[in-house]
């Protein structure tokens, strides 16, 4: 049974479609309706989501934002973008984003719950590289090695030998490059049983084999990728951007980068069963900075180590820059503590502010959004989004026992766009809702 988010600014084409999906047969548990972006995301966080369905255009954040917003907090939530404007640009970021379908308004019904059906029915099967790996036997299973020469070459490309022929032999062209590193291990996969163990180091050629495909799978019908063998038990994932395909890019390009970092790893150990850590590099024009890359990945892999509970790590969330050799460990213990103090201070100068995002906190640390959750998680206790509702509850409630304010002035106080949210988060929260808790 699945959880169905629909947003739109139009109240009633939320109703319609609501009416639609709970009429339609499909395997529907609920049906969640919000008429913003910020709404929406609220539901993202707080609830399980599998499926979004979201117009394009609604006042401060589009379809396109609340999308990418979306899959940073929950990589796995599938998305069906609904548009009253037939925009290529639209619809091929849409798409480079990972929506299953553009659908184009006023909608055919017929045409709607098929599309709704198709993305159900994807959501649980594995990407189609997984289903021979995790069905055959090993013994029976054909390991296919990339080109010849092209591991080799492009590590070599890598370590800072660039040259023009092997750039044409492998199509990069640039000249805007990012680098992504999967670093797998085998050893957690294994339980502690040296059985076990011993299996997963002699099958690791076929989980290396399986994790290639998965990144393909995911990567190569919207981002112009090169994916090879760099080192054994790793992936190696080469990014490139024409200069028109980077000025594109209009929505935040390190957390798409993020975005594909979390859900190679969500893909990887949910169909193969094995833990990854990921590095992202910045990203930077020219070949000849390819092996800088090649570094910044190895230092955010190195940084890694340790953080069992974490697994995608971007080179600039931490300033390197602030030493001259690689930080300690309590370096980069007092550089968390500080990141952590000053979203907490943030959060509580400005938690009544209507649209505040994880984002805007993330950039004001200049870290990213999800290793800014991590580390408040791990520091506070608290998810970072439930001390942000934590403190507009607190607020809400000292407002309802002690002034006479309405409740859309209230909501309007503590940051909501809409009364009936306010009321639901609430409800949530409190178990009671405000008029009740004002009786």
């Amino acid at each position: 049974m699945y959880n169905i988010l629909v947003v739109d600014d139009e109240p009633l084409i939320c109703k319609g479609l609501a009416g639609l999906l709970t009429s339609s047969g499909l395997a529907i548990n609920t049906i969640f309706t919000a008429g913003s972006g910020h709404e929406a995301l609220d539901y993202i966080r707080m609830e399980v989501i599998d499926l979004l369905i979201t117009d394009i255009q609604m006042g401060e954040m589009s379809g396109i934002e609340l999308m990418h917003q979306a899959k940073i907090i929950k990589p796995w939530v599938q998305t069906i973008i609904i548009s009253a404007h037939e925009t290529f640009q639209y619809a091929q970021m849409a798409l480079r984003l990972g929506a299953r379908d553009y659908l184009i308004k006023p909608l055919n019904s017929e045409q709607f719950l098929d599309s709704v059906r198709n993305a159900l029915l994807k959501m649980d099967k594995p990407v189609p590289a997984m289903t021979d790996f995790l069905e055959r036997p090993a013994e029976h299973f054909h390991v296919e090695e990339p080109e010849d020469g092209k591991n080799e070459e492009l590590t070599a490309l890598l370590n800072g030998s660039p040259t023009n022929i092997l750039m044409n032999r492998w199509g990069l062209t640039g000249p805007y490059f990012s680098l992504i590193k999967i670093k797998m291990d085998l050893s957690r996969r294994a339980e502690e049983t040296a059985e076990l163990l011993e299996k997963s180091r002699k099958d690791s050629g076929l989980f290396r084999y399986a994790a290639l495909n998965v990144a393909k799978e995911l990567l190569y019908q919207e981002w112009n990728a090169v994916v090879f063998y760099p080192a054994d038990l790793e992936i190696g994932i080469l990014l490139q951007w024409s200069e028109q395909e980077y000025a594109e890019l209009d929505v935040n390009k390190i957390s798409q980068l993020e975005m594909i970092g979390r859900s190679l790893h969500y893909h990887i150990e949910k169909y193969l069963g094995i833990s990854a850590v990921i590095g992202i590099s910045q990203i930077l024009k020219g070949a000849e900075f390819l092996h800088i890359l090649n570094r910044q990945v190895d230092k955010a892999i190195s940084w890694g180590t340790g953080h069992e509970d974490y697994h995608v790590f971007y080179y600039g969330d931490f300033n390197w820059n602030n030493y001259a050799q690689d930080p300690s460990a309590e370096e980069l213990t007092t550089q968390n503590n500080v990141i952590v103090a000053e979203a907490k201070r943030y959060i509580e100068e400005n938690y009544n502010q209507k649209g505040l995002t994880i984002h805007e906190m993330a950039k004001k640390n200049h870290v990213s959004p999800n290793y800014l959750s991590y580390l408040f998680k791990k520091n506070t206790g608290y998810n970072l989004w439930e001390y942000v509702i934590k403190l507009r509850m607190e607020e809400s409630k000292s407002l309802i026992l002690h002034t006479d304010l309405r409740r859309y002035e209230i909501a309007e106080r503590v940051g909501y766009e809409s009364p009936e949210h306010f009321s639901k988060i609430f409800k949530k929260y409190f178990g009671v809702s405000p008029s009740d808790m004002k009786k």
